[in-house]
């Protein structure tokens, strides 16, 4: 059944049942309640003609839709029947086909047997025709073998025949090269004792000449050594070698302060000096840091550097000579010697041999000869000519720290004054202070014992 005409059905009987009950059995409680049944059952009628009508369109469209859905599934029905024949038919021809499919399958099989059959029958004919084939080949190939080996053995039968007749013919040259040598050699023989006899003679004859030569050598290389030991440089030259082979040192200290340490460096230009054994950075004790003839101070730290080029090499000791308390020395191992590559001077064997001496002052690159005595008073100083002449012709004056040079090359000294020189001879230590943190012995101790050396020394020479 519709869903809408079981609503419209529902509310029909309820209509009908709110129409048909007797409400004027209850108690009335209000007036207005008196008056309103009244009323109902005078409307009630106009209701029911109203859901009869509703109810007869209702049935009409329920009839209307079931005329729809007979002929629907007439429709249906028709369609179902010819499906029905057609599946038969399907059904007819699905027998035949599987009929056919069968035959076919079992021709198919058939088949397939005789190619099976045939493809073997194929198969062998083709190992047999192959194997044939191989066997053809190999018979081929050993026959070009057998025949390239008759040719190499017929070539090396005809070398062997060619190599039998040369050999002939070198023997019979040989024996005719033999009978010749043996006449050579016989003479040869004669001559060897000829010229052995007169090799003899040579030889007494050139020893003479080469102990003669030895003589004059030995006498010509003590000439020339004499003469070169005897011939002054030219300054430029000194200089020159100054130059490619300085170090540069740089001495730094550090002492406490009230507030923060006091910190001073001095940077200065130097050679290697070497007295045969060891080999020392000379300096002055103005070339560092440390002040003689102030009050002596206790320095927590003292450190230093060698360099030359982008080698350097760290200052392990300073050493205050005991020839003279303002020479320092630094001791340098000679493997850092040699990384830094410069020329490590020698002591001056005779170094007033010339009566001049050539000054170099590092610090503004200024060098000349300048004039220098022995003091007969003091064998370990020399004095050079500083007088005010010198300065107004524009030659150098000596300053302290200036190094002093033979004329020769090598080292004499270091100037400890404006005056004097230090005639260095030995690099005898009086103090060493250790470098690094709290050097020991105190820093100090030295510099009040080499202030009182200084004291000591002549005027002239302080």
């Amino acid at each position: 059944m519709n869903k809408t005409l079981l609503l419209i059905m529902c509310d029909f009987l309820l209509l009908n049942l709110l129409a048909l009950t007797r409400w004027e059995k209850a108690e009335p409680q209000h007036t207005q309640l008196e008056t309103a049944a009244p009323r109902a059952s005078v409307n009630a009628p106009a209701v029911n003609a109203d859901m009869v009508e509703l109810m007869r369109i209702s049935l009409e469209d329920e009839k209307t839709s079931r005329e729809q859905l007979a002929a629907q599934l007439s429709s249906t029905q028709g369609s179902l029947s010819e499906r029905e024949k057609n599946l038969a038919a399907l059904q007819q021809q699905k027998g035949q086909l599987e009929s056919t499919l069968t035959a076919t399958q079992s021709s198919a099989k058939e088949l397939e047997q005789r190619y099976t059959a045939s493809a073997q029958e194929a198969s062998m004919s083709k190992e047999q025709l192959a194997r044939m084939q191989r066997e053809l080949e190999e018979r081929k190939a050993e026959a070009e073998r057998q025949k390239a080996e008759l040719a190499r053995m017929e070539k090396q039968n005809s070398e062997a025949r060619q190599r039998i007749e040369n050999l002939n013919v070198a023997v019979q040259v040989a024996e005719q090269e033999k009978n010749l040598l043996d006449k050579n050699l016989t003479e040869a023989k004669q001559q060897v004792e000829v010229e052995r006899l007169e090799r003899f003679k040579v030889q007494e004859q050139t020893t003479q000449l080469t102990q003669g030569v030895g003589q004059l050598a030995q006498k010509s290389g003590e000439l020339s050594k004499e003469i070169r030991d005897n011939r002054p440089i030219n300054p430029n030259v000194i200089f020159s070698e100054f130059l490619a082979n300085r170090v540069s040192t740089k001495v730094t200290t550090r002492r406490p302060g009230l507030f923060s340490p006091t910190i001073k460096d001095k940077d200065t230009q130097t050679v290697l000096v070497s007295d045969g054994d060891k080999i020392f950075a000379l300096m002055h004790v103005s070339d560092t840091p440390f002040a003689i003839g102030e009050v002596p101070t206790d320095y927590d730290q003292v450190t230093g550097v060698l360099t030359r080029g982008s080698a350097s090499a760290p200052m392990g000791q300073l050493q205050f000579l005991k020839l003279d308390p303002r020479v320092v020395v630094v001791p340098v191992d000679g493997s850092l010697a040699a990384l830094m590559g410069a020329k490590i001077y020698q002591l001056a064997k005779e170094p007033f041999k010339f009566p001049d001496a050539v000054l170099v002052r590092a610090e503004d690159g200024r060098y000349g000869e300048t004039p220098f005595r022995i003091d007969a008073s003091n064998a370990n100083y020399v004095k050079l000519d500083n007088r005010i002449v010198t300065r107004l012709f524009g030659d150098i004056a000596p300053k302290r720290g200036d190094l002093v040079f033979s004329k020769t090359g090598e080292i004499i000294g270091i100037m400890v004054n404006s005056d004097y020189c230090a005639v260095l001879g030995n690099f005898a230590a009086a103090y060493t202070l250790k470098t690094g943190d709290n050097p020991d012995p105190k820093t100090s101790v030295i510099l009040s014992d080499v202030y009182t050396r200084l004291q000591r020394l002549p005027f002239k020479l302080q």
